[in-house]
């Protein structure tokens, strides 16, 4: 079937249909994991409620909770990949939707992973600036109703990253690694990004809009602004390489370098002295060479990548950024 042609809906529709895609998708996995969780772990439907608040008071806590978290995660990016099917044209195959150009070098993908890890002492910074910035006085209620938030969830990580085992690593990687890096990348970079972009003729617009969602997506306000970096970088990725694998690799470094982080520092072959949940910054010698390299890195990817040609003529794709 030849769908409805990609230009004929509106980037805001388009959106809102993804929108509609990714509930229905999140409402069918959701489905599924309490079918799972009744059925295959005897869990009732108060516990499976409690998941969210009290996991480790549910028998089988973590491993339902990693399945709901995968499952969830699975359905937002299968929502997303229903997007180009429906829209899909005879001069532009589904599978090219989100990777109008190929992906030529290899080495894009590990500079896009090296890029991530050159930035963790920046990040750093920024993670231990925003942790500590406090609202006005007449959003007090606003600011302690979100900090209240931003601990309920750092107790549900600190609970699903508690890796005993090197299996439990493993499927924590899945889960939170490997599944919202796919999901995650699809939902923003290759629909909510580029429908932005569209919408706006402008590509600096739609990297900065789109990141600033997926930042505010999280929910996590004492948090927004290193993840709000980290979307930018994700998002001029994507621009640039014109393939939706690029910032995949960076999504996936972020999310697995800090769990094989917590995983070493769990089992003592870290310093003592070191906490990965901590949000200090690392000393100003290193933000600075960080900062520096990062820069230098990006604009090398920049260089490199909007030199290579796209795959087929589409007036729909995303483009370099030059």
């Amino acid at each position: 079937m030849n769908g409805l042609p990609s230009r004929s809906l509106h980037p805001l529709l388009q959106i809102l249909l993804l929108v509609g895609l990714a509930v229905a998708g999140l409402c069918l996995a959701s489905l599924l994991a309490l079918v799972l969780a009744t059925s295959v772990f005897g869990l009732s439907m108060a516990q499976f409620g409690e998941l969210a608040t009290t996991p480790e008071r549910v028998p089988n806590g973590w491993a339902v909770s990693m399945l709901l978290q995968g499952l969830s995660l699975a359905g937002l990016g299968a929502g997303a990949a229903v997007l180009p099917l429906v829209l899909r044209t005879r001069t532009q195959p589904a599978e090219r939707y989100f990777a109008p150009r190929p992906l030529r070098q290899a080495w894009w993908l590990g500079a896009a992973a090296l890029l991530i890890l050159v930035s963790a002492p920046m990040q750093s910074a920024l993670v231990s600036w925003n942790a500590e910035v406090h609202f006005p006085a007449f959003l007090r209620d606003f600011e302690q109703w979100a900090r209240d938030k931003e601990d309920q969830a750092a107790a549900l990580t600190k609970f699903l990253t508690e890796f005993t085992t090197s299996a439990r690593l493993l499927v924590g990687l899945l889960v939170i690694a490997v599944t919202p890096a796919i999901a995650e990348e699809l939902v923003f970079r290759g629909v909510i990004q580029r429908n932005l972009v569209r919408w706006f003729n402008s590509k600096h617009v739609g990297v900065w809009l789109t990141a600033a969602l997926f930042s505010a997506a999280h929910l996590q306000f004492f948090g927004f602004v290193p993840r709000f970096l980290l979307g930018l970088i994700l998002g001029y990725l994507y621009e640039w390489s014109g393939n939706i694998l690029v910032p995949m690799a960076a999504h996936f470094t972020q999310n697995a370098f800090q769990l094989l982080l917590l995983y070493l520092a769990q089992g003592r072959q870290l310093p003592s002295s070191f906490d990965p949940d901590a949000n200090q910054a690392l000393p100003w010698p290193a933000v600075l060479l960080s900062t520096v390299l990062s820069a230098a890195l990006l604009y090398t990817l920049h260089q490199r990548m909007a030199a290579t040609p796209p795959l087929v003529a589409d007036p729909d794709s995303t483009s370099p950024l030059r």
